[in-house]
């Protein structure tokens, strides 16, 4: 296990280069699930590898504005996958570590309800780990991989985030801490991918939210911020197909929140609540709204649903979930987004 502490790095290099984006995540034959895992889809590709990327801060409108010259691989990811420009955050708050936690845990926010308990959104050492903050066990997606006998991982730009190896230290096989360094750690998380056979891989990348914090969301230099941030996805989606795993990997693209001015802590503002959901992997359909696809979930429009809703929106706290099902896996142990394993990614049988 390595930890790298905080590392100043330089800027972020410019745009990939169009003959570096990784190729289509072609699909594969699927096969039918035989573990049992819950009620989500009932037939799946051969997936061994889920790769989740969290673009700190990305706001769709980004995406929009910059379209598929600014931001070829986010792009290129909405074509070849199924995706939507309208998730949502958590509804209790739209900063970075609650949201990011509710990502790995499945939980919602509020400890009363049932959540993490984690509401802070800095470094520190009390309470200590995501379980003090529940006032009780607290399981991930880190967990539930590794209690089944496969190995984890975990890339992040802020050193905030040494909350998860303190709380689950024993489910991380691999994880690197590199403070305010993108272009660092998505070189290390390419080397990781080509060498060895991670099957839950979690990235954090925060420039863009650091660009939103001292310039603006949606300002030039934000704008800049995103088109690095798409570079980096693009080389980590290279790398995958560099180490031939494009066919039994499934890639997740998603944000803790959006933002607005220089800020985004107003969880009943629609622009910090909004959040962009790209998924890409085998037997994923191409061009597919990921709304239509899953007639149980929502598109909330504008609005900012509570969790009583009977049809939820697509929330980030599904990734957890979503990892467990297509990896073969029970859902997390506590968790309540996406517990059922109903969130569908995969294309209908014929």
């Amino acid at each position: 296990m390595r930890a790298l502490l905080p590392t100043l790095t330089a800027g972020l290099t410019a745009g990939l280069a169009a003959g570096l984006l990784a190729p289509a995540l072609v699909a594969t034959t699927a096969v039918a699930r035989t573990d049992g895992a819950g009620p989500g889809s009932d037939r799946a590709p051969a997936v061994t590898q889920v790769v989740v990327i969290s673009l700190d801060g990305l706001a769709p409108r980004a995406l929009a504005r910059l379209g598929r010259v600014g931001t070829p691989v986010l792009h290129r990811m909405m074509r070849q996958g199924v995706s939507t420009l309208n998730a949502r955050t958590a509804y209790e708050l739209t900063v970075t570590l609650p949201n990011h936690t509710s990502m790995v845990t499945g939980r919602r926010i509020d400890r009363a309800a049932g959540g993490h308990g984690v509401t802070w959104n800095e470094d520190r050492l009390v309470p200590a780990t995501v379980q003090e903050a529940a006032g009780g066990p607290v399981a991930s997606v880190f967990s539930a991989v590794h209690a089944a006998g496969r190995e984890t991982a975990l890339f992040a730009t802020k050193t905030k985030f040494l909350l998860w190896q303190r709380s689950w230290p024993d489910a991380l096989d691999t994880y690197e801490i590199r403070e305010e360094a993108d272009q660092a750690l998505t070189r290390d998380v390419r080397r990781d991918v080509r060498d060895f056979d991670r099957a839950f891989t979690f990235v954090h990348l925060g420039n863009t939210d650091k660009v939103g914090h001292a310039s603006g969301w949606m300002s030039p230099a934000y704008l800049d911020a995103v088109r690095a941030a798409d570079a980096h996805v693009g080389r980590i989606l290279a790398a995958i197909a560099e180490a031939g795993e494009r066919e039994e990997t499934l890639v997740v693209v998603t944000a803790d929140h959006g933002g607005q001015g220089l800020a985004h802590d107003d969880p009943a503002r629609y622009a910090d609540y909004r959040i962009p959901f790209l998924v890409v992997g085998p037997d994923v359909p191409a061009g597919s709204d990921l709304y239509a696809l899953n007639p149980s979930y929502r598109d909330p429009g504008v609005g900012r649903p509570t969790y009583d809703k009977v049809r939820q929106p697509v929330r980030n706290g599904a990734v957890a979930n979503l990892a467990t099902d297509v990896l073969g896996i029970r859902a997390v142990p506590g968790s309540q987004v996406g517990a059922r394993q109903d969130l569908d990614v995969f294309a209908t049988s014929p």
